[in-house]
């Protein structure tokens, strides 16, 4: 049991990654690509949403895969996909190989956010169910430091390389700090190659799941199994309710089917019988003993993306930098966000099984709301500073593009006096392309803020060309922007906030961290394989996580876009309300389900 808990592990590890490991390298891969590949605020953000949006692809068909090729083998796969994506990101030159290998990353978290709970739920006994569960996400939030870890070591190699640089001169410092930033974010994501090989070759060493192979009528393979983790008596009973379990729901003959032969063929054709008569050519999603545990799931799904958790991981070195905090502290504040995220799950492991998940879930929602609104007030009150700049800017405009660097003679321009560090953010159109920029006075750098057409307006692709002959029109036109006048929506100057407010945002994030670590990022898990009875499990989990990750696709797609044209307050303000709902959901319509069998979770929906 300790090599499956290990290997499952080592999935949440890779989990984690897949999640957190952009946000050390988001700073460097916007410095050096919107130079040397022009992408936009909003093709940055689909590099960050690419990973949550494979999840959602591979969601679609996870819970058929594992149904179809069983939980060991679609394990493996999932771990050959993360290793293959590592190369294909890391050696990348431009944003499609860039995109493709985040999309192939999140296909491989997907299939580990469906199969390695759905594998645990139906190995381990009801006892150790919940901490089963507690550990993956325990090893997840691991996978969360190691990213952060790497991402400050880089971080400082970075700050040394620009230190080095100052007594260049202004080509040949920019040209070193490129190639600083542009080496950070590459070895960023080579250090992820080693877990994948270990969760690879280590799931071809597991046993299958004993449910799978009941279902398949191999039950004594599913004895050995269950045999396992459990004493012979447990694992006899405990066979005895899964066979029950699987005998068709309108004979009335469960007794009769579980009890069917006293040999092995006795057993096997019974289960058997009752795999046939499962809800592939009878029953559905939405029978009525199922739509109320598989909506609740889904629910429950949804609402723990829309506290902004992934989101949050992803962008924290860019959040607690426009609060206030210089490069290489911000990393290390992120690094001390995933240590804690680390150590709450352990307190997590601890009471998951004594306090309960509905306990638990309250607790932690609870926390987060509070942790919203804070930040949301501290980012409100730096924000109601700022200073509009748009008519000097759009007087400076020239032949539909503008260009600046943010140095001295700029910011007398912009009629700003002192000598404090000051930030520039820039929403702007063509036509219906939009994009945001940001720049910082005091970036050794001093790159270039340049808004020009090509820079903004994204070629047309196979897909938009697609819906708009459909008549539907997700993505803007090209054609449209082609004579459009450079527009900017928005301009504000203001001084970078003090590091004491920084450090205050960071305090808001902690509680955050904290609170989704003691509740919902553990017992999401439980409610995604316990609440799914047995006959829909698999396929249930994958709509369930496919709503999941549709969630967190759409909230990554838009937070750049989002900040940079109405401020951070109002993105925590939202997810605070969406918070609350989770808060009221867990309050009133989750059951408790600590130390029940799935089969009497089964049976308490079933009676309802």
């Amino acid at each position: 049991m300790k090599f499956l808990l290990f290997i499952a592990g080592i999935g949440g590890l890779l989990y984690g990654i897949d999640v957190g490991i952009i946000a050390g390298a988001l700073p460097y891969l916007e410095s050096t690509a919107s130079v040397a590949w022009r992408l936009s605020a909003q093709q940055l953000g689909f590099i960050v949403a690419a990973v949550l949006l494979g999840s959602v692809l591979s969601s679609l068909f996870a819970g058929a895969l594992a149904d179809w090729i069983g939980r060991r083998w679609a394990m493996v796969l999932s771990g050959v996909l993360f290793t293959l994506s590592i190369p294909l990101i890391a050696l990348a030159d431009g944003y499609v190989p860039l995109l493709l290998g985040r999309l192939l990353q999140g296909v491989s978290g997907g299939l580990i956010g469906v199969i390695v709970p759905l594998y645990l739920a139906e190995c381990l006994h009801a006892r150790q169910r919940g901490r089963g569960a507690a550990l993956f996400q325990l090893l997840l939030t691991i996978g969360l430091v190691a990213a952060a870890v790497v991402g400050l070591l880089q971080a400082q190699s970075v700050e040394t390389a620009t230190a080095a640089a100052r007594q260049l001169g202004d080509s040949a410092r920019e040209a070193a700090v490129f190639a600083a930033k542009d080496h950070a974010w590459r070895s960023i994501f080579w250090w992820c190659l080693t877990p994948g090989l270990v969760f690879t070759i280590g799931s071809l060493l597991l046993s299958e799941s004993p449910r799978w192979l009941a279902r398949r009528g191999r039950m004594e393979e599913a004895r050995t199994a269950l045999l396992r983790t459990r004493p012979a008596d447990e694992a006899e009973a405990e066979l005895r309710e899964i066979r029950q379990a699987l005998a068709p729901a309108n004979t009335g003959d469960s007794g009769t089917a579980a009890g069917a032969g006293t040999g092995a063929n006795g057993r096997a054709a019974g289960s058997e019988a009752a795999y046939r008569a499962s809800p592939r050519t009878g029953e559905s999603l939405l029978s009525r003993r199922y739509v109320l545990p598989f909506l609740l799931a889904c629910l429950i799904l949804a609402l723990n993306q829309a506290t902004g958790i992934n989101s949050v991981l992803a962008y924290v070195v860019n959040i607690l930098n426009q609060a206030g905090l210089p490069g290489a502290t911000a990393n290390a504040a992120d690094v001390a966000l995933k240590v804690l995220n680390s150590l709450m799950t352990i307190v997590a492991v601890v009471l998951v099984d004594r306090k309960g998940r509905k306990f638990l879930l309250m607790l932690g929602t609870g926390c987060i709301v509070v942790a919203l609104v804070a930040a949301g007030l501290l980012f409100r009150g730096v924000e109601g500073e700022q200073r509009d700049v748009r008519p000097m800017l759009q007087a400076q405009i020239q032949s539909d593009s503008l260009s600046l660097r943010l140095d001295a003679e700029t910011l007398r321009a912009l009629s700003v006096q002192s000598g404090a560090p000051v930030q520039l953010t820039v929403a702007y159109s063509y036509g219906p392309f939009t994009n945001v920029q940001t720049r910082r006075s005091d970036d050794p750098a001093l790159p270039v803020l340049r808004l020009s057409r090509e820079d903004t307006v994204q070629p047309d692709s196979v897909i938009g060309v697609f819906f708009r002959k459909l008549h539907l029109n997700p993505f803007a036109d090209p054609a449209d922007a082609k004579n459009a006048a450079l527009r900017i929506e928005r301009a504000d100057i203001a001084a970078v906030p003090p590091a004491a407010h920084g450090w205050q945002v960071a305090l808001a994030m902690c509680l955050f961290v904290a609170g989704f670590a003691v509740g919902p990022g553990v017992c999401v898990w439980l409610a995604l394989s316990e609440l799914m009875p047995t006959r829909i499990r698999s396929n249930g989990m994958s709509i369930a996580l496919l709503i999941n990750q549709f969630v967190s696709t759409m909230i990554a797609a838009v937070f750049l876009p989002t900040v940079g044209e109405y401020g951070y307050a109002t993105m925590f303000f939202g997810w605070a309300g969406c918070t609350l709902l989770y808060f009221l959901t867990a309050t009133f319509l989750l059951p408790e389900t600590k130390g029940k069998t799935l089969e009497e979770i089964e049976a308490h929906f079933a009676r309802r």
